[in-house]
């Protein structure tokens, strides 16, 4: 990423020069003016991320140069300078959009002070942002693999129903995303989306947390409280690691699926709801039921329709989209990242991952932590990866492959939409038609 850019607006020369090597020496990239108009001549120049700008300037004031940068430059910051005598007028500038103000003579760690605010603040801001992409593409798969392209028909295709459906796949493949995917795309989606890890409570708590208790069902029960099947009425309950159910709790769950109803723990009212359920395990549940582990019948009632996530070793394919995805995602804690090195892209595509997606999630977490420099190199893996070894000699995309498979999954998920496309990949339009010809890349029929 390059250096936060400053621009300095201000008739005195000495404190241009003054402030302008404070920054400078700080690592900012700096530009100067004298007045507003030659302020909107650097902006022609450069985009600048923060304008420190004097309200009292011969041919155009701080004012109105405020004014036009906020139409023009909305996301450049702006700080006001000003003397003792208008200050009321800076009060009246941040009003109009400044970010704050300073009084002259101002201090250079008053300065560094209030432009440290605004870079948190633009770090936040491209984290809500990412998370508003997020909340947009709830249940999205990124994928190029064919198996991974037929699951998601046959998402589309069974979330307009309310039949039960049962997601196997090894741990971190994406059971969870899958089953989010259903739900965003029913007719559910507008009811919450309740999710319960039935492998991480004991047996008692499970049944409570499903069903709810009434007020001194047990020791410590001083309250009625609803259970997930409750909270979820009129949406979906996610049942992870259903084959960890205990058999106790079984009974129970199977007469919710078979007529809809259930009583609270201690409680004799009996609640009716309407819930969808969907399920997941990483467990073999035939080999479960023989060994009288699992009902026979709850597990034909949770598998009328089998959905099954094929391992990220599977699907080598899939690697440096979701690589590239996930460096997005985590780009704010290191924003000098700007993308791997073919070495270490070979690394990754060599890799087994047996913690599938969920493993390299992690991976680019940290790597992009580690990353000392524009590039994710093989070595930023290495250091917390032992697994991830340079030995291993698995054929490799380059990195203009990887581009285009990038591009054409923007390109196919936005229907070909240049401008959300190029918002996706957080490039102009211009770049991205640019590389749509580079890769000679065409809308399919």
């Amino acid at each position: 990423m390059s250096l936060v850019k400053i621009l300095i607006v201000d008739d005195e020369i000495n404190l241009l020069e003054s402030l302008g090597d404070t920054l400078k020496e700080k690592g900012f990239f700096v530009g100067t003016a004298k007045n507003g108009l030659e302020a909107l001549e650097r902006f022609k120049e450069h985009f600048f991320d923060i304008a420190i700008v004097d309200l009292k300037m011969p041919k155009m004031g701080g004012e109105k140069l405020l004014e036009i940068i906020k139409e023009r430059y909305p996301q450049t910051m702006v700080i006001i300078l000003t003397g003792y005598g208008t200050i009321k007028s800076a009060v009246t500038a941040m009003k109009k959009g400044a970010f704050d103000y300073l009084i002259k003579p101002c201090m250079p760690d008053e300065v560094l002070r209030i432009i440290g605010k605004i870079t948190e603040e633009q770090n936040l801001r491209e984290e809500n942002r990412f998370l508003r992409q997020e909340l947009e593409r709830k249940g999205e798969i990124i994928t190029r693999d064919g198996k991974m392209k037929k699951l998601k028909s046959l998402i589309k295709q069974v979330a307009h129903s309310d039949v039960t459906v049962l997601i196997t796949g090894k741990t971190g493949t994406g059971k969870e995303l899958v089953a989010r995917a259903i739900h965003y795309k029913s007719p559910r989606r507008r009811k919450l989306f309740i999710k319960i890890n039935c492998a991480a409570l004991a047996e008692g708590v499970l049944e409570s947390e499903l069903f709810g208790h009434e007020r001194g069902a047990f020791t410590d029960a001083y309250l009625q409280r609803r259970g997930r099947f409750e909270l979820a009425d009129g949406g979906t309950l996610f049942l992870d690691e259903i084959g960890d159910i205990p058999l106790s709790v079984q009974v129970k769950l199977l007469r919710v699926l078979q007529e809809g109803e259930f009583e609270r723990v201690g409680g004799e009212e009996t609640i009716k709801v309407d819930v969808r359920i969907i399920a997941a395990t990483n467990q073999d549940l035939s080999q479960a039921i023989k060994e009288k582990r699992f009902r026979e019948d709850l597990f034909y009632r949770l598998n009328v329709v089998s959905l099954n996530i094929p391992p990220l070793k599977e699907r080598k394919e899939d690697v440096p989209l979701l690589a590239e995805y996930f460096l997005r995602k985590f780009r704010a804690v290191n924003k000098k990242v700007e993308g791997l090195s073919k070495e270490a892209l070979h690394t990754l595509l060599s890799y087994e991952w047996p913690g599938n997606v969920r493993e390299l999630e992690n991976a680019m977490e940290r790597a992009v932590v580690l990353a000392k420099g524009p590039l994710i190199e093989k070595e930023d893996l290495a250091l917390f990866s032992p697994g991830l070894s340079a030995s291993l000699s698995l054929p490799s995309k380059s990195l203009r492959e990887v581009e285009m498979y990038l591009l054409s999954d923007v390109l196919e998920d936005t229907n070909w939409n240049l401008k959300k496309a190029a918002e996706a990949l957080q490039i102009s339009r211009t770049t991205l038609y640019s590389k749509i010809k580079k890769h000679g890349l065409k809308k399919s029929e």
